[in-house]
């Protein structure tokens, strides 16, 4: 595992706001409000040619009975565990309280190096109030100020020097498949996520919403390796009511853009909405790759039609593009879940796949020779060249003297003709007639 720095401290003493300096993005989401961050959210950083990973954990609350904060204190001690430096993060303009203590007690009893952060100190009579932050007996202390940045390069001047700068493994990470798990809120998607790395990495209730930042995770077992992308539930614009909210579907839909292929969940018991549609033409718009898993198949009353019946009808509501693969999946009891791993890396393998222009021309010629295109007002359509377009997803360029009378019934011909021939199962085709 490559070098990482965990942000750890209190709610709202800017830990989010360090995280967005440090990996120059905008990734966690910042609001004036404790509790904002929930999950322990990834980055990647460097300095002067150092490459790190950096985390980002929810505030630390000792003893509440709020269930996200419960959930958000073992995420704070996964971080620890994993960090090679960890950044103790406090607030000038408090000083001290009873639960930078309670923070402060858990870092004595870690043997990772610990550097004291006091943000917010945004003005030279700010200066000097970080003092009494020695008391803690953990390490030097760092004036900061994360909102403009006045500190951060002390700061990682002496986060570097505990680095082993030869490790580098991170940088993996640039190519490995982006595999984005997306859908509507509470479908199961930070089960999946905790079921398959064996370890409750993401935070799961009963609550909708909970997941509000993209999650990534590494995955690399059974012979996969690749970017699991846990994302926040998209619902309807007109029941996003908090502008949290608002930025969490923001980058879920950012997330599917930027994804290879996408596991898309839906609940077994409600069937497919209205809304698992809307998100399901943004995966195939933005030409990503699918797999979609019927989730919580286990609460479902069945007997030995019901999958057939449930998949044909699945297929006819996502229809045109319905040549996907389709799991029956339960996150619970963990019943198929590696074989939506195997669906997935599948689905990956044919988004990349090339077929040589003389094998697409030999099988494509014979098929249009077979079955030419419709004349129009007399007019003769003749395909003579197809090729294979140098993009990120399969797209197919057909020369010929008149691409303008194409219909579209025969685009999807060719469509389907392409499908059969060379399996690009879990894959939306782009087609594009140009004039020979």
């Amino acid at each position: 595992m490559g070098n990482i720095v965990a942000i750890v401290g209190r709610p709202n003493v800017g830990k989010s706001t360090l995280f967005n300096r440090l990996t120059e993005s905008r990734d966690a989401i910042v609001k004036e409000i404790s509790g904002v961050t929930r999950d322990r959210l990834y980055g990647k950083g460097e300095w002067n040619g150092a490459q790190f990973s950096v985390i980002d954990t929810g505030g630390y609350v000792h003893g509440s009975d709020d269930i996200f904060e419960a959930e958000i204190r073992k995420q704070v001690v996964i971080a620890i565990e994993e960090a090679t430096v960890i950044l103790f993060m406090v607030d000038v303009t408090t000083g001290i309280v009873d639960l930078d203590d309670t923070v402060a007690s858990m870092l004595r009893k870690s043997k990772k190096p610990i550097l004291i952060v006091a943000n917010k100190v945004d003005s030279n009579k700010r200066i000097g109030l970080s003092a009494e932050f020695y008391s803690f007996g953990l390490g030097p202390v760092f004036d900061l100020s994360a909102t403009n940045g006045t500190g951060t390069g002390e700061i990682l001047d002496e986060v570097v020097k505990h680095f082993n700068i030869e490790d580098e493994s991170v940088n993996e990470k640039d190519h490995l498949p982006r595999i984005a798990i997306v859908g509507r809120p509470n479908v199961g998607k930070s089960s999946l996520v905790n079921a398959l790395t064996g370890e409750e990495r993401n935070i799961v209730t009963s609550i909708s919403g909970t997941t509000r930042d993209s999650i990534n995770t590494r995955f690399n077992s059974f012979g996969f390796d690749f970017l699991l992308i846990d994302t926040a539930g998209i619902r309807k614009k007109a029941k996003v009511q908090e502008d949290i909210e608002y930025y969490s579907v923001l980058r879920s839909v950012r997330t599917i853009e930027d994804a290879d292929v996408c596991i898309f969940m839906i609940d077994a018991e409600e069937g497919l909405q209205k809304q698992d549609l809307h998100i399901y033409y943004i995966i195939e718009k933005n030409s990503k790759g699918c797999v979609v898993l019927v989730n919580k198949w286990d609460l479902v009353e069945k007997d030995q039609n019901t999958m057939n019946e449930y998949e044909a009808k699945l297929r006819l509501e996502l229809a045109p593009f319905n040549d996907v693969p389709i799991i029956f999946t339960s996150t619970l009891t963990k019943q198929r879940i590696h074989k939506a791993l195997e669906a997935t890396m599948m689905v990956h393998e044919n988004r990349t796949k090339k077929i040589a222009t003389s094998k697409l021309n030999e099988v494509m010629l014979e098929i249009i020779q077979a079955t030419p295109p419709p004349a129009l007002k007399g007019k003769y359509i003749r395909i003579k060249y197809v090729q294979q377009l140098p993009m990120y997803s399969p797209a197919f360029a057909f020369f010929c003297n008149l691409p303008q009378y194409i219909p579209d019934s025969y685009r999807r011909f060719l469509e389907n003709r392409l499908r059969e021939k060379f399996d690009f199962c879990g894959v939306p085709i782009r087609i594009f007639f140009r004039k020979k």
